[in-house]
């Protein structure tokens, strides 16, 4: 016997229909959340919400997508553009198998490889993707793309990153250290 996924199912269901489950642990960073609508914008949804059908109140329970699912409530642009609705499949479980489901979604999106990571800021480096449009387009901080350059140790990463100043040559230090009559003094 095969079970036809529920993927190929997909239905638009107004947002007010649908309620969050109470036991989902998952939760997302405002850094990672700020991605995730940056990329529901640009991309629409591109995967649907998981849930199940509650018969008795007409309602959806979410299994998997909560927040994507707060995308569409926090952004009225999202709102507007999917007409209030979002896409979603429907999983017939009980409670228990449902709450299973939550958690292997949520453990099966796994994290992202560093070294992976690295060359994929080294690529687009490459391709002349400046750091500022690497932390915009990936949802980073400009200090970890700085961590993924160095990770590769690729001088070519480096060649337009201006260095800090804060640091005083031996050569200069030591002819002003001359200068003080060999009393060292504080200079403010």
């Amino acid at each position: 016997m095969s079970t036809k996924s529920p993927v190929y199912n997909v239905q638009a269901v107004p947002i007010e229909k649908i309620n969050p489950n109470s036991y989902n642990p998952n939760s997302v960073a405002p850094p990672e959340m700020k991605l995730l609508y940056d990329s529901i914008k640009e991309d629409g949804y591109t995967m649907p919400v998981v849930c199940y059908y509650d018969a008795e109140n007409d309602t959806y329970i979410i299994v998997d997508g909560f927040h994507r699912y707060r995308i569409m409530l926090e952004y009225k642009d999202i709102y507007e553009r999917e007409n209030g609705h979002l896409p979603v499949v429907v999983i017939d479980k009980p409670l228990y198998k449902r709450m299973a489901s939550t958690i292997r979604h949520n453990r099966a999106r796994g994290t992202h490889n560093v070294d992976l990571m690295s060359n994929i800021v080294s690529e687009l480096h490459e391709l002349g993707r400046s750091d500022t449009w690497i932390c915009k387009h990936l949802g980073m901080q400009k200090d970890e793309v700085l961590r993924l350059k160095q990770i590769t140790g690729l001088a070519s990463l480096f060649k337009d990153v201006d260095f800090s100043k804060g640091w005083i040559p031996e050569d200069d230090f030591e002819s002003e250290f001359n200068q003080l009559d060999a009393v060292p003094v504080l200079k403010k």
